[in-house]
């Protein structure tokens, strides 16, 4: 869902289908080569969208955009590409309600002399 801040108010919501996109899979690259660089970053949705709907948004209040929040920066850069990995591992797995969260990629099985 996409809200307008800025001009006549619009709510614009997007159905479909989405699909992970993890760090670790092939197809990450050419995705996130699309975006600004993002510290932390885990993983990319990717949604097939099959309908466009908006609505008048006469509730969406009016917001001023003040700077970038930099913490997650921050606690990306302190924690390094394993310490990001282990904590992925950790407490990205599950959702808070058990559901299949982030998928942990296998170890591997190439050895490198």
């Amino acid at each position: 869902m996409f809200c307008a801040f800025e001009g006549p108010p619009k709510i614009v919501r997007l159905h479909g289908t989405g699909a992970v996109v993890y760090l670790h899979e092939e197809a990450f690259g050419p995705l996130v080569s699309r975006f600004p660089d993002v510290p932390g970053i885990r993983a990319i949705i990717t949604v097939k969208v099959s309908r466009v709907s908006d609505s008048c948004g006469f509730s969406v209040p009016f917001f001023d955009f003040v700077e970038e929040r930099d913490g997650l920066s921050l606690w990306s850069d302190k924690k390094g590409e394993e310490g990001l990995a282990a904590y992925r591992a950790e407490k990205n797995r599950l959702s808070i309600d058990s559901l299949p969260g982030y998928v942990v990629p296998e170890p591997s099985s190439e050895k490198t002399d």
